[in-house]
């Protein structure tokens, strides 16, 4: 027995949760929209239409949630909208801000992984290890923290083929 447009849209969904691609807040209104693009297609199909709706505009703040990202040009969900895949899109982070009138500094991630960036920024305070900060605070009679030391590097251990040659050389040297 076939089933409904709405058992699909369901599964669909279903399977974005469990595979971790979409955030059980999100559930729903996914589920509308998956309904809705499946009702539209099976109208097409049915009418032997082979033009493609355009969808109306979609407000980017909506495609922006706590913990996903929703791609305006394809849909998919995502922590951040890497170049990468933007670049599939023939786009940039400016192009694709231009595109969809998105303000320059909105940062194309999830509010959770910027804020998580944020937080990293605040604890390790990177702007205390530039030269041009460093100089500022000791022209301005502030003591600069010290960078904290460095771990010692490690010796790169060369593969276990490259240790036998070079002990093989030795022996016979």
């Amino acid at each position: 027995m076939p089933q409904s447009i709405l058992e699909i849209a369901k599964d669909l969904t279903l399977t974005l949760v469990e595979a971790g691609r979409l955030s059980a807040e999100d559930m729903q209104d996914t589920l509308q929209k998956t309904y809705a693009t499946l009702t539209a297609l099976k109208a097409q199909e049915e009418t032997g239409s082979g033009a493609v709706k355009t969808q109306e505009p979609v407000d980017w703040r909506k495609s922006i949630t706590r913990h996903a990202i929703t791609c305006l040009e394809c849909g998919a969900s995502f922590k951040q909208l890497s170049v990468g895949h933007l670049r599939h899109h023939d786009l940039n982070g400016r192009s694709y801000r231009e595109k969809h009138d998105i303000p320059r500094t909105q940062p194309l991630a999830s509010t959770m992984t910027t804020a998580r960036r944020r937080q990293v920024v605040r604890e390790t305070r990177p702007w205390e290890k530039a030269p041009m900060y460093r100089q500022a605070q000791e022209r301005d009679g502030h003591t600069a923290p010290k960078p904290e030391a460095e771990a010692p590097k490690r010796k790169r251990t060369p593969p276990t083929h490259q240790r036998k040659t070079a002990r093989k050389k030795r022996s016979e040297g």
